[in-house]
């Protein structure tokens, strides 16, 4: 006889192999449990025929006429058949003995079944009961710091007053915490200034690239005023070192018009303007270039996160350009620190914050240039060209950031009620302390 050997990971897999390999006549002999699953040994219907057969003597004989009970193969404990005395089973006896092994294979598998929900439901509860103490741990934590920060406004009202200030004023909750941590006794807005004044850092005079000269590449998102900048910063070379000693490259030609705009500006200043198209043809034209005094190249404005922020700054880093990124002051904190994010690298020698006109505060972009320890070479503030180029002035910059504090009613600005609740939502200032140089 020709016993096979069925594992599975289920019963019911099993089975359906032995139907598939021996057919729907298949007499199932044992099964039992394996580190794989289910062990099912099966035969063939056809090869019953084959068996030996034993009989009994005479006298016994008689008595089990009709049929003989086949001994069961060791371990198991659900193959049991009849077979007639001339030692080939019937039809019927084959159907009865697969329906037999069927309906033992299937009382297992729904003891499986039934087990397997019961573990999966008890990992769940387990997990439920995680979040919650999770839950009410951050709960407790931020009842605690909520009573904190009143206590500390109860018992320090001009400190609780100095962070309202600065939060209306744009700076982030991080800084203004780490600042306040550190203020003195009798520190007020003064001290705030002061500080603040000491962590920003303003290129010097031997740093100013239109005195120093060279090749540089003006780099930020789209609409932060790129092409109008770099107008500005020409017309103070033009007016310094003349025109011959000045000249425009845009790499831009994805804007429409954005190459006739800079030839613009470029015939307004009597200055030579060129348009690249890749690294290559970059090399080309700055070697040309060489004589000049100062080379300001126009990029294409797209969205800090588009693949072709990259890709630009790795021509600029295989010609060797140094980049200049501008930064929107209207924009929000989380916006400037992606596009610092994505705009930064090695090549960034310093930043240039624009529409400053337009920004009601100034704090955010601020907060970002102290916190990437970023080197401020010009503000600019307008359209007009040049006019609207400054140098940078800490002291009228400052003084601007907290001039029109606690004086606004707009519906934007936190009220000193709302500063424990606010506070204590956010994470805790020793884990993000570090990220300054205060």
């Amino acid at each position: 006889m020709n016993a096979r050997k069925f594992i599975a990971a289920s019963s019911r897999e099993a089975l359906k192999l032995v139907r598939i390999e021996l057919g729907e006549d298949a007499v199932i002999l044992s099964n039992r449990k394996v580190p794989e699953g289910v062990e099912i040994v099966a035969v063939a219907g056809s090869e019953l025929a084959h068996l030996s057969e034993t009989r009994v003597s005479g006298e016994v004989a008689p008595k089990q006429q009709g049929a003989q009970r086949v001994p069961v193969p060791e371990g198991n404990t659900s193959a049991t058949k009849l077979q007639p005395r001339s030692g080939r089973l019937t039809a019927q006896a084959e159907n009865q003995a697969a329906a037999l092994g069927a309906k033992i294979l299937e009382a297992n598998s729904s003891r499986e079944a039934v087990a397997v929900p019961g573990a999966r439901d008890a990992n769940a509860e387990q997990k439920i009961l995680l979040s919650e103490i999770k839950s009410m741990r951050n709960l407790m934590q931020e009842q605690l710091a909520r009573l904190s920060w009143s206590d500390m406004q109860q018992r320090d009202p001009a400190r609780g007053g100095l962070l309202r200030d600065m939060l209306n004023a744009g700076f982030s909750p991080m800084l203004s915490r780490q600042l306040l941590e550190k203020i003195p006794a009798d520190g007020g807005l003064d001290w705030l200034r002061r500080i603040l004044g000491h962590n920003l850092r303003v290129a010097t005079v031997q740093e100013d690239v239109v005195a120093r000269g060279g090749v540089y590449a003006l780099v930020g998102p789209t609409g932060v005023g790129k092409t109008t900048t770099t107008a500005k910063m020409a017309a103070r070379a033009v007016v310094r070192y003349g025109a011959d000693k000045v000249a425009l490259v845009t790499t831009d030609s994805y804007r429409i018009g954005a190459h006739e705009q800079l030839k613009i500006y470029g015939k307004i200043l009597g200055v030579s303007v060129h348009a690249v198209r890749d690294t290559e043809d970059l090399k080309l034209t700055l070697s040309g270039l060489k004589h000049k005094h100062l080379v300001l190249i126009d990029t294409m404005g797209v969205g800090q996160r588009d693949s072709r922020v990259a890709e630009q700054a790795q021509m600029f880093d295989t010609v060797g350009v140094q980049r200049l990124l501008l930064l929107n002051a209207t924009s929000s904190g989380g916006t400037l620190e992606d596009v610092v994010k994505m705009y930064g690298g090695t090549g960034v020698i310093g930043c240039i914050p624009t529409k400053l006109d337009e920004a009601v505060t100034l704090g955010t972009v601020l907060d970002v240039v102290v916190r990437h320890k970023l080197t401020m070479h010009y503000v600019a503030s307008g359209q007009r060209v040049p006019e609207d180029l400054h140098e940078v002035n800490l002291e009228y910059l400052l003084h601007r950031v907290f001039k029109d504090v606690g004086k606004s009613s707009a519906a934007f600005a936190m009220q000193e009620t709302e500063l424990p609740a606010f506070m204590a939502g956010i994470g805790s200032a020793q884990a993000m302390r570090g990220q300054y140089a205060l």
